[in-house]
């Protein structure tokens, strides 16, 4: 699996703002295609004029949800996240495509080791539903990263699964953990012979989480890494 192409129609079921700059999305979209954990969709807007403009979002539901559920982040002077985060009600219709991406996926199978920061985390959520609905917890481990609890997205779910939690504004609490960055002796407990590293956040947590398994040794051919930022 690597691209739903064609465009559709969604309806979106319901918007919920765990937090002032994020938005999560759930879509109601008839005979989608099943998704893998890590992939993502593009949601494109069309204004009156023809105009569009179009972002590409990671999913955050596992494969078996009847519904699609995408985690949006507000950037400053987004055309598309904006609208999706002060605009869109229950009962819009979204255009989408997906699910797209072939790469940065996790077959639930074989063992995984994903690195988040921010909202590099949601397909990290996708990949821990995934492992809960099949029983196969004990293949996935995480560690993730943000400013504040209050700026991860799905902290209390990400905590209850295990996830290693490295906050560089405030402490972690619980577990207790001083305020800092993900270090070295954050990822080595988490090693697993035979896994693949998924890397996903800004382009510069994406290069020091790289950095830091390269230190650890992990094979570069085991290291998938997915940049996002603000775009133009």
């Amino acid at each position: 699996m690597t691209s739903g192409t064609a465009w559709r129609h969604a309806t979106v079921a319901s918007v919920e703002h765990p937090s002032r700059n994020l938005v999560v999305l759930r879509l109601d979209l008839p005979d989608r295609q099943r998704h893998l954990p890590g992939q993502h969709y593009v949601v494109r807007l069309t204004a009156e004029d023809g105009y569009t403009a179009s972002r590409s979002y990671s999913i955050s539901s596992a494969p078996s949800d009847p519904q699609l559920e995408l985690a949006v982040e507000r950037l400053e002077d987004g055309e598309v996240s904006g609208y999706l985060a002060d605009v869109v009600q229950p009962g819009d219709d979204l255009e989408v495509r997906g699910p797209i991406g072939g790469w940065f996926v996790w077959d639930g199978e074989t063992p995984a080791v994903g690195v988040g920061g921010g909202t590099g985390v949601v397909p990290f959520v996708a990949m821990l539903r995934h492992a809960r609905e099949t029983g196969r917890t004990d293949l996935l481990h995480l560690a993730v990263s943000a400013r504040t609890q209050a700026d991860l997205p799905y902290a209390g779910e990400l905590a209850d699964g295990g996830a290693v939690i490295a906050l560089t504004r405030q402490p972690t609490l619980p577990p207790a953990r001083p305020r800092g960055r993900l270090t070295e002796a954050d990822l080595q407990p988490l090693l697993t012979e035979g896994a693949t590293y998924f890397v996903c956040g800004s382009a510069v947590f994406a290069e020091a989480a790289t950095q830091l398994l390269l230190a650890l040794e992990v094979p570069v051919p085991s290291i998938r890494v997915e940049r996002f930022g603000p775009s133009g």
